[in-house]
């Protein structure tokens, strides 16, 4: 069994790979962030940052997460965006595509 780092992303997330929002995902607009609704599982998430909330929209973007999160967030801070997206993966919110 490998030892996971701390603060590293959960090893089911792959950065290396594109993501996008889920389809049967909608985003509304909050002055904190976003609120994220899955209707396929309703599931409701807070996206708890404005800067959080364009990475998800964005996301299809780019290449990979990893490339995403490299091109949107402070290098500081990129630690916890890649939590926040493997968080949103294991939820069905992102999907690899």
């Amino acid at each position: 069994m490998t030892q996971q780092s701390p603060g590293a992303p959960p090893a089911a997330f792959d950065a290396s790979l594109r993501y996008a929002l889920d389809s049967e995902v909608a985003l509304r607009e909050e002055p904190f962030g976003a609120l994220a609704y899955n209707y396929s599982n309703r599931r409701l998430t807070f996206l708890r940052s404005v800067a959080l909330r364009e990475l998800v929209r964005s996301l299809a973007d780019f290449d990979s997460a990893g490339d995403a999160v490299a091109r949107s967030i402070p290098e500081a801070s990129r630690p916890s965006y890649l939590r926040a997206l493997a968080g949103l993966a294991e939820s069905g919110m992102i999907h690899a595509c």
